[in-house]
């Protein structure tokens, strides 16, 4: 009985170190990390995007630290994916596609060295990936891409108020008047030019424009 007991224990740690080894991570830096974390959760194969801080200087920094400058910091969406249903290289294109590349100040209405487009590799296939895809997106675009393909940093997870904003049914106070959190990001994605200087840039080939 205490064998089989055992035996199973062990399959279950083994199963369970399986699972955690089937998921892999990739960090990108395109703007408001609340649109770049609702597009995508989009994505099959995504399992999850979190809001956050990396590429500075300063430990475990907060938004108002982080949006005043000085910080070195960008705002950034950490996504953990099945490699067995999305690869890498497909997101790397997505995410091409989903900001305005040639962008060198920030992205849309948000301006500041925080709303810079990058991408953060944490090995040489992540960057041979990232460097083929910029190469990519660049001879689509028949313009320069500015978006730097970083090695990772710490990455920093942002207050909580600012993970899964897009969906959030909280009541906040905004220009537009108290609105529900889900209804204020999308006033906000919309105010702010997104989706229209993408499809601009990209036309059919934007994978998240008109996606709240």
């Amino acid at each position: 009985m205490t064998l089989s007991l055992a035996i199973a224990i062990g399959l279950l740690l083994s199963c369970g170190e399986a699972h955690a080894q089937s998921t892999e991570t990739a960090i990108f830096a395109g703007g408001c990390f609340w649109c770049v974390e609702s597009d995508f959760e989009s994505v099959k194969g995504v399992i999850e995007a979190e809001s956050g801080y990396t590429g500075g200087s300063v430990s475990d920094p907060s938004y108002k630290q982080v949006t005043k400058g000085g910080t070195g910091h960008y705002e950034a969406v950490r996504i953990t994916y099945d490699p067995a249903q999305v690869s890498y290289a497909q997101l790397v294109d997505l995410f091409f596609r989903s900001v305005d590349p040639t962008d060198a100040g920030g992205q849309f209405c948000d301006r500041g060295d925080s709303y810079r487009t990058a991408i953060f590799v944490s090995d040489s296939g992540q960057k041979a990936a990232a460097d083929a895809a910029k190469a990519k997106a660049q001879s689509a675009l028949g313009q320069t891409v500015v978006t730097p393909v970083l090695s990772a940093a710490p990455f920093y997870l942002a207050e909580d108020y600012h993970q899964d904003y897009y969906k959030g049914s909280k009541r906040v106070l905004t220009r537009f008047g108290p609105k529900k959190q889900s209804d204020a990001y999308k006033l906000y994605r919309e105010a702010c030019g997104r989706d229209a200087r993408v499809k601009q840039l990209w036309g059919d080939a934007a994978p998240f424009a008109g996606h709240s």
